[in-house]
């Protein structure tokens, strides 16, 4: 999954960045909120957390102007706990709210939370073959047996399963599982490519996993054409 941040305080946005790294989650941050508006329309982004107080552009207008052309999920932070601010901010377009000082625990929820609604998310059980993910519950099984997931190798996962039989080109992968950081020339994608083949292919009859020379992967029970 792939979060968008937009916080002016470093603290406060690396806090959010580190967490939602180990948490399996690429993250992109913008520090003010001309860049965040940016940064939201020139790529999919699964849920935006969204500060209020920002230089450049406050984060209502940022809401704004983001409802007008998408419907990404949005998470806002705010000092303000007044109900004029609330409204205000629900009237601009935010799925939801959370008051500084948070807990990281909490923010994870909230995104969870928002991930679920629909129509982001219609489907939280995906299967390919015999292959099964439950979304919610973050289980992986292949024939009934349990397979365990590193969060980054959960969500690369996800993305292919939600693409099924879908040739997936690195570049992709490297948009909606990384983030704009991330080198186009590294090998991490066949890195994690090659720890879930082995997760989820060796020891089964049949593999899913198919790489299509010059292309990319996808994930399918039909045999691979390249």
């Amino acid at each position: 999954m792939r979060v968008l941040v937009i916080e002016d305080e470093p603290g406060i946005a690396q806090f959010i960045r580190q967490g939602l790294n180990e948490a399996g989650y690429a993250v992109d941050v913008a520090s003010d909120g001309q860049a965040g508006l940016n940064y939201a329309l020139a790529a999919e982004y699964d849920v935006i957390v969204l500060d209020i107080m920002l230089p450049q552009m406050d984060g209502l207008q940022v809401l704004r102007q983001m409802r007008s052309r998408i419907k990404t999920p949005v998470l806002l932070l705010t000092a303000r706990d007044t109900v004029e601010d609330r409204v205000k901010g629900l009237d601009a377009g935010a799925d939801d709210y959370l008051f500084k000082p948070f807990a990281f625990p909490e923010l994870l929820a909230r995104l969870r939370a928002l991930l679920r609604r629909p129509p982001l998310q219609l489907d939280t059980i995906l299967q390919v073959a015999d292959l099964e993910m439950d979304v919610a519950n973050r289980e992986v099984r292949r024939a009934g047996k349990s397979i365990e997931l590193s969060p980054r190798e959960f969500s690369l996962l996800e993305y292919l399963m939600r693409h099924p039989r879908q040739v997936l080109t690195r570049s992709q992968i490297t948009e909606r599982i990384w983030n704009f950081d991330f080198y186009g020339d590294s090998n991490v994608v066949d890195v994690y490519i090659g720890y879930l083949r082995r997760k989820i292919d060796n020891g089964f009859d049949r593999p899913l996993l198919h790489t299509v020379r010059g292309v990319g992967y996808r994930l399918s029970a039909e045999q691979s054409d390249g």
